[in-house]
């Protein structure tokens, strides 16, 4: 048995379309700010689908950052927590895909989700081919990471 919570946070997106990749380009910024936390793993999801089940599972605290579409204005940040997750997550770049939900409800099926998880997420300003972020949610990255850093701070303390 672990003496410490194990913290969790996953950077998910597809780099080829521009704002989708939110998730993975904000984990540098995490890596660096959360580096002095020993139960904290910061882990780049990607498109990784189902082989994140593993991560989801050994995990007791869950942070997600990812771009959602939640009809919200461009750059807006939304935080989803728990239940909350499945309702509005997955943009699916393909009708082949599968998406982060599916995992979920996969870790959900087996009784192995995590005690808790939050969604930090950005609504995306550009879902076109490109490898950088639209401006309007480049400049969402230091906000965004304040909250996980919270979010983490406070897992911590608990």
């Amino acid at each position: 048995m672990r003496n410490k919570r194990k913290i969790t946070v996953l950077g998910i997106g597809n780099l080829l379309y521009s704002d989708e990749g939110v998730g993975i380009h904000i984990l540098p910024l995490l890596e660096e700010q959360l580096s002095h936390c020993e139960n904290v793993e910061v882990i780049e999801g990607s498109t990784d689908g189902m082989r994140l089940l593993g991560t989801i599972e050994e995990t007791d605290y869950l942070i997600i950052v990812d771009a959602v579409n939640t009809g919200k204005d461009a750059g807006a940040i939304v935080t989803l927590v728990d239940d909350e997750i499945p309702a509005y997550f997955g943009m699916k770049m393909s009708i082949h895909q599968l998406g982060f939900q599916e995992v979920l409800f996969a870790a959900k099926i087996r009784e192995t989700c995590p005690n808790h998880m939050i969604l930090f997420g950005v609504q995306p300003a550009s879902l076109k081919l490109g490898l950088q972020l639209s401006n309007i949610v480049q400049e969402q990255l230091p906000q965004l990471a304040e909250k996980v850093v919270k979010q983490v701070k406070k897992w911590c303390e608990s």
